[in-house]
Formats: C-alpha cells, structure tokens, sequence
C-alpha cells in the first residue's frame, strides 16, 4: 500500500494516515478483509513513531473500519456502520460530480470548482455540515 504524509501540513500525522486508509477503502483500493500493514513496517515504511500508526489504527477500529486483531494485524472491516458511511459517500461524490459538470458547464475551470468547494466548507458553519 503506497502512502505518503505531509508533515509540513499542520495537520496531525495520524489524521493524514487515517484520512489516506478512508480514502484507500471509500476507492476500492481496500476492500473487506484486506490485510492493512503491520504497525512497524507503516512506521518504517511512512518513517513516523509506531505510535503515530497506533493511534490511527485504534481510531479506526473505533469507527468500524477495520479490527485489529492480537497477533494477526489489521485488517479491513467493512461493518454495518463503515458500509453505510461508505454508501453515504459514494451518493455524495454522484451528488458532488453532478454539480461540478454544472458548475464546468457554466464556464468555471476545475481550480476555480476547487476554490469554490474549499471556500464553502471553510465558510461553512460546523452544524450545516453535520446535516
């Protein structure tokens, strides 16, 4: 699994990591099952404290993500609640692509779409985001 962290980002490294599995499930590039990489080869391999991978990996296990299993490692697990989130997303980015062939259609180019999506969830209030 090929992962790279930004630590210039000011974001948390085991939020990037978190947010690189995330999306590596919600693309199909993890599916149900996969084994996910041990705790000291990710450190190795993202060259970060294992208790950077730890603390990601526990976080995950809390949503649904994947389980982590004594001696086995992690793996993959696409729960009731990690499926629904899932599904949820994959309406959201339909939803997502529909308004971007509009907004295209209208003349924006794609970095000016991306100002507009970053701006809006900047500028968004935290409880609209919820809905």
């Amino acid at each position: 699994m090929l992962l790279k962290l930004n630590p210039n980002s000011g974001e948390p490294l085991y939020l990037q990591l978190m947010q690189l599995i995330r999306h590596a499930a919600e693309s199909g590039v993890l599916r149900d099952g996969d084994q996910l990489p041990s705790i000291r080869a990710l450190a190795e391999e993202l060259v970060v404290s294992p208790n950077t991978v730890v603390k990601a990996y526990t976080e995950l296990e809390h949503e649904g993500l994947i389980e982590l299993r004594q001696g086995a490692g992690a793996f993959v697990s696409l729960g009731r609640r990690a499926r629904a989130v899932l599904d949820h997303i994959e309406t959201a980015k339909l939803r997502a692509g529909e308004f971007i062939f509009e907004l295209r259609a209208e003349g924006l180019r794609d970095d000016e779409i991306r100002r507009v999506f970053d701006a809006a969830l900047m500028g968004a209030p935290h409880e609209a985001r919820k809905r």
